[in-house]
C-alpha cells in the first residue's frame, strides 16, 4: 500500500506539471518512456531528464505501451516529472499477461525511479566531444511471486542502477539530427523484474551494457534502433538480450506515437519472442 501511495502522488504531481506548466526544449529532447517508466527509449533510459522543462521550468510526461509478441502481452503505463531540466521522477506500472505459459497468468511490477543530470548539456554542448551524463535507479517491486518464487527467483524486489551518456549532433546526419546513448546498469531483474529478482543460477548484481541510437528524418520523425543485454539468472527459464527498430512520430510538439518491432529474446520459457509496440506519449 506504501508503493501505490507513492505512485499515486508521483502522478498527481506530473498531471500538475502537465496542466500547469509548458516546457520550451527542443521537441524529441525529452525522448520517449522506456517500458519501466524513465526517460528515454522504449528499453533504454537516455541521459534526457523526462518532459520538456528548461533549467527554470518543470515539465512532465504521462505515456501507455502495449508490447504484444508471438505468445505473450505486456501493458505498462506511467508518469514521470523533470525538475528544471536537472531531476526526474517517475512511477509505473508492469502488466504481463504469461497465460501461455500458465493459463490465466498475469504478472504486475511497479516501479519507482529518479534519474539525476550531473555533467553536460547534450543540446547546448555542440562544441565539446563529450555526452550529456545521468545517473538513476529503478526501484522494482513484483506483486505477486508465487511462480517466480517456484522457478528459483530470490525476491520480490530489486533496485537497478544505471549511468547514461547521451550524446546529440545537431544536424550531424546528413544534415539531420541526430543522437545515441551508452548505459551500464547493475541489475538483478529477471526479464525486467517481471519474474523477480536473482536466481539460483546467479543472486548476485551484475552489469549490463544498453546502447540506444536515433536520427530525426524530418522535424517530426525519428528513426531508431536499441540493444539491451541482460543477466541469466534462473536455471528454469533462459533469458537473452533483447532488441527493437522504432520509429517515433511527433504530430504535436507535446504528443508522441511510437511504434517499434521488437525482438525479446527467450522470455519466460518460450523460444525468442518477436513482436511489436505501440505507445502513446504526452508531454509538457
Amino acid at each position: 500500500m506504501r508503493l501505490i501511495r507513492k505512485i499515486g502522488l508521483a502522478a498527481t504531481l506530473a498531471l500538475a506539471a502537465l496542466t500547469v506548466h509548458a516546457g520550451d526544449r527542443l521537441p524529441a529532447t525529452g525522448g520517449a518512456h522506456m517500458i519501466e517508466g524513465a526517460g528515454g527509449g522504449g528499453i533504454v533510459p537516455w541521459a534526457f531528464i523526462a518532459g520538456y522543462g528548461t533549467n527554470r521550468q518543470v515539465g512532465g510526461s504521462a505515456f501507455f505501451t502495449r508490447v504484444r509478441t508471438e505468445d505473450f502481452e505486456l501493458d505498462t503505463g506511467g508518469v514521470a516529472v523533470g525538475i528544471f531540466d536537472r531531476v526526474e521522477l517517475s512511477a509505473s506500472r508492469q502488466k504481463f499477461d504469461a497465460g501461455s505459459v500458465i493459463p490465466g497468468l498475469e504478472l504486475k511490477t511497479d516501479t519507482l525511479g529518479a534519474k539525476a543530470r550531473v555533467y553536460g548539456d547534450a543540446v547546448y554542448d555542440q562544441d565539446t566531444p563529450w555526452p550529456q551524463v545521468a545517473i538513476g535507479l529503478l526501484h522494482k517491486k513484483n506483486r505477486d511471486m508465487t511462480v517466480p518464487n517456484l522457478i528459483g527467483a530470490k525476491d520480490d524486489t530489486g533496485t537497478d542502477i544505471y549511468v547514461a551518456a547521451t550524446k546529440v549532433w545537431l544536424a550531424g546526419v546528413g544534415g539531420r539530427n541526430a543522437l545515441a546513448t551508452f548505459v551500464l546498469r547493475a541489475t538483478k531483474a529477471n526479464q525486467f523484474g517481471l519474474l523477480g529478482f536473482g536466481g539460483d543460477k546467479k543472486d548476485d548484481y551484475s552489469v549490463q551494457p544498453e546502447v540506444s541510437a536515433a536520427v530525426l528524418l524530418t522535424d517530426n520523425l525519428a528513426l531508431g534502433a536499441e540493444y539491451r543485454w541482460k543477466p541469466d539468472n534462473l536455471s528454469a527459464f533462459k533469458e537473452e538480450e533483447a532488441g527493437d527498430v522504432f520509429l517515433a512520430w511527433f504530430p504535436h510538439g507535446n504528443v508522441a506515437l511510437t511504434a517499434a518491432w521488437a525482438k525479446l529474446g527467450a522470455t519466460a520459457g518460450k523460444d525468442s519472442q518477436k513482436g511489436w509496440y505501440l505507445s502513446l506519449q504526452l508531454t509538457l
